[in-house]
């Protein structure tokens, strides 16, 4: 009998739902972000912030190197790659410090089409640079008020001058506009840190990228300072002419079907 035991099964038998759990964790600690199905996403959440828990104890408490060992072994017999490992105490857990639980955060998207499946992003709540910005405060509105006609005669007077000054300022050379950067997280498969990494390198918006090779690409990656081993950026030009084109419908189709970069 199964009394008192609620967590989903997903439709797998023990083996098959803790291999995809331990594949999906391992794949939101390397990208920070991870689209599944809501269920998948509320079960990930069980299995993977008692991970980072653990992470967090080789920071906060004053372990020696035979804990700090024992607490990564446990972690690798949860998470089976080394890489996801070595992301989850050198960078998850410095930046989860300070906050007592609730590392992950669940954003519905809405039913997928085909199955009608509910479908939702998970990610690491600290890692979302959008939402940890502060808001901005609007800009307040002017009033404007009737001059009287001694203020409008005595303007008239003073409008050569003011008509010749203006002229100067007009012939003087405007100043270049800052080229803002592009986001380049929107393509599927790159991350903050890999995002940092490519404008550290010269490439800051989607053009650049899209006119790139993906040998460049990872030797771009593999001179930066980090461990983007697990990175494919086979389908990130193409997904970068897409979004330099503004053909934002025909890439989010593309994305739905692909995997951190993937194609399925």
């Amino acid at each position: 009998m199964r009394h008192r035991k609620k967590f989903n099964h997903l439709g797998r038998k023990a083996a098959h739902r803790k291999a995809m759990l331990a594949n999906m964790a391992s794949s939101l600690i390397l990208h920070k972000r991870i689209k599944t199905t809501e269920a998948k996403a509320k079960a990930l959440r069980i299995y993977v912030e008692p991970l980072v828990n653990k992470a967090k104890l080789s920071v906060t408490v004053k372990t020696d190197k035979m804990d700090a060992t024992h607490l990564r072994r446990t972690v690798f017999s949860y998470l089976k790659q080394k890489e996801a490992v070595t992301e989850l105490f050198k960078e998850v857990a410095p930046k989860v410090v300070n906050r007592p639980g609730g590392y992950t955060r669940i954003i519905k998207l809405g039913k997928r089409m085909g199955d009608n499946a509910e479908m939702a992003f998970i990610e690491l709540v600290d890692f979302n640079e959008l939402l940890l910005q502060p808001a901005e405060k609007p800009a307040k509105k002017k009033t404007r008020r009737r001059r009287s006609k001694k203020s409008e005669t005595a303007e008239n007077n003073t409008a050569p001058k003011t008509q010749e000054a203006s002229k100067t300022q007009k012939e003087a050379p405007k100043a270049d506009k800052e080229v803002k950067a592009d986001d380049l997280t929107k393509i599927e498969g790159i991350g903050p840190k890999t995002s940092e990494a490519l404008q550290n390198a010269g490439v800051t918006s989607f053009a650049t990228l899209a006119e790139m090779e993906a040998e460049k690409i990872s030797e771009i990656l593999e001179a930066a300072d980090g461990n983007f081993k697990a990175q494919v950026p086979d389908t990130w030009p193409e997904q970068a002419k897409l979004a330099a084109d503004g053909k934002w419908d025909e890439l989010k189709k593309w994305q739905d079907e692909l995997d951190g970069g993937r194609v399925e």
